[in-house]
């Protein structure tokens, strides 16, 4: 079954209000959210994620915003701040491209940052 298939808005929205749920399934519940959600579900969990980065990782700035406003960074400075070698992170992001069929990488300047 593909990740697509497996939370519907209830059941992710269930996991995201339970106060003992696992993390890593709080995690799963949001990441679908984000991907597969109504889209005003999807501006505040954006939101909230933003503001959560900057509040964790203050020394992480974007490199660069899209035209609709988001962040991207570079794989260097998001490797950096999660602890994490480049390869890893690279493999990480690629791995969620794939899972998701979704675009993380983006190269229009050769600088690397990703999104």
């Amino acid at each position: 079954m593909e990740f697509k298939d497996l939370w519907d808005v209830e059941s992710a929205m269930k996991v995201l209000t339970h106060k003992t749920v696992d993390g890593k399934l709080w995690a799963e519940a949001v990441e679908w959210l984000i991907i597969y959600g109504p889209a005003e579900i999807r501006q505040l969990l954006l939101e909230s994620s933003m503001t959560a980065a900057s509040s964790s990782f203050p020394e992480l700035k974007p490199s660069r915003f899209t035209p609709d406003g988001q962040p991207c960074y570079t794989i260097e400075d998001l490797a950096k701040a999660l602890h994490m070698d480049v390869k890893e992170a690279t493999k990480l992001l690629r791995q969620k491209e794939a899972e998701h069929e979704i675009q993380n990488f983006f190269d229009e300047t050769g600088s690397g940052s990703v999104h």
